[in-house]
């Protein structure tokens, strides 16, 4: 018989109908006369009950029905007597696809997110990784279909690059060479002359400077795909591996990027409500009551928009009456995601967009505002996780933009290509980065990002 899967047999009323389900066992509970199995397939993060008449069923079968074993189940489809749902099956047939052994890890028992991180090739299995894994899911078709409905081109960028677009030298680099037996020149550094590229070469760390090339000739394009960074942070918002979505857009300036930023997070969150109910659901029932509230929080407001000037003051009053910060508050400093939390949930209560941030602890491509202090950067902040999205318009004048990178100290042999396109039909442009499982963790109310991601890659963790 055809497998239906359970996401399906929840929602058919055609009682009376054989079917086949097949998935793995959540719990099995019962009496000498009759078992009731709850069985999850991973298609919904409800279970379907089976409810078999233990006189059917050989002894020895069913007691390999425990936590974890994997079963195929053919029955009938009826309307069930007991609470909870709607749909159940009288089972005429179990068969045990796999056994499941008495230590298996993920028992109904509650464990903590880094017990489970340990297993985290089994934690995929409960009911909390599902939704995270089906929110997850959602959240890329949400992106796709936005960026192709407002005429975006999907750009594949690099993930082996020679360059550092973020100027911070924390990258992964990628060699063919012995690292047991390498050549060095006569300065004492390594020669990559024999090396596969020819040259120093790393994971990248962001598209966007190969997505600028894109959008100069293309108009619209996104990117979305890993990104790394050699970053020694052990934090709940910092991942060595991550996704990125990058659109870049021509003829776009600050105010356009974040009017995009803005319409673009707001179509993420509304997709999430609109298709991800029961998920959400059991998330705000489990993990965060504030969840659903605070995605419509997002949906119901307008974003303030605000400078970072305007946005220090703010922060040093508070300071002055009395608002204790764990890090000091100063012109030219980069906010800490307490400063960014209080101008949401304390002061506006609403999603803030920052912009005008001090080009020193901006990067070297952002456009330089007249008062030769700020960059045109913009970050959007949101309640609970603080920054989530990060860009800006570009520096499009090319004596500008080579002058920031001689300050900056950056290899000009590493560049050329890139200054090119303010040589060759130069254009304003703008865009921005947004951490796909920053989105995530907004969206799913986890609280560590280890969590948003099937197989985590931090420092002294590179398992599975």
């Amino acid at each position: 018989m055809k497998r239906t899967k359970i996401i399906d047999i929840l929602r058919s009323q055609d009682y009376g109908q054989s079917v086949c389900v097949k998935g793995w066992v959540r719990t099995r509970r019962g009496s000498k006369a009759v078992n009731f199995i709850a069985l999850n397939d991973g298609s919904t993060i409800k279970n379907v009950q089976i409810v078999a008449d233990v006189e059917k069923f050989d002894a020895d079968l069913l007691r390999l029905v425990t936590t974890g074993a994997c079963l195929s189940v053919e029955g009938t489809l009826v309307q069930s007597q007991g609470v909870g749902q709607s749909s159940e099956i009288q089972a005429t047939k179990i068969e045990v696809l796999g056994t499941c052994d008495a230590e298996y890890p993920m028992q109904k028992k509650g464990q903590t997110f880094e017990f489970m991180r340990q297993h985290a090739h089994l934690r995929l299995r409960t009911n909390t990784f599902g939704a995270v894994m089906r929110i997850r899911h959602n959240m890329a078709i949400a992106i796709h279909q936005y960026f192709h409905e407002h005429g975006f081109v999907y750009f594949h960028t690099p993930i082996i690059t020679a360059s550092d677009c973020e100027g911070a030298g924390e990258m992964f680099q990628v060699t063919t060479k012995n690292l047991y037996d390498l050549k060095k020149d006569e300065e004492g550094h390594i020669d990559y002359s024999d090396d596969f590229f020819g040259k120093m070469t790393s994971l990248t760390v962001s598209g966007q400077l190969e997505g600028e090339l894109g959008a100069t000739a293309l108009g619209a394009i996104y990117t979305f795909g890993p990104t790394f960074r050699a970053e020694n942070s052990n934090t709940p918002r910092h991942l060595a591996e991550f996704w990125m979505i990058e659109p870049e857009v021509a003829f776009n300036d600050i105010n356009d990027n974040m009017d995009l930023a803005e319409d673009f997070i707001k179509h993420c969150v509304r997709w999430a409500l609109d298709n991800c109910q029961d998920d959400l659901e059991f998330l705000n029932k489990m993990i965060d009551p504030t969840l659903i509230e605070r995605l419509n929080f997002v949906l119901e407001n307008d974003f303030v928009r605000l400078k970072y000037t305007d946005g220090i003051k703010i922060l040093e009053e508070a300071v002055k009456g009395g608002h204790k910060f764990e890090f000091p508050v100063s012109w030219g400093m980069d906010l800490a995601s307490e400063h960014e939390r209080f101008l949401v949930e304390q002061h506006f209560k609403c999603p803030v967009i920052l912009t005008d941030y001090p080009k020193e602890i901006k990067a070297f491509y952002m456009k330089q505002n007249d008062d030769g202090k700020t960059v045109r950067a913009m970050d959007v902040l949101f309640p609970q996780i603080g920054e989530i999205i990060g860009g800006s318009e570009r520096e499009e004048n090319y004596d500008k933009l080579l002058q920031r990178i001689k300050e900056m100290d950056i290899p000009m042999k590493d560049m050329w290509w890139y200054l090119d396109t303010r040589r060759f039909g130069t254009c304003p442009h703008s865009g921005f980065g947004l951490g796909f499982e920053r989105l995530i963790l907004f969206v799913t109310g986890m609280q560590n990002i280890r969590d948003v991601i099937p197989f985590p890659r931090t420092p002294k963790t590179a398992e599975f």
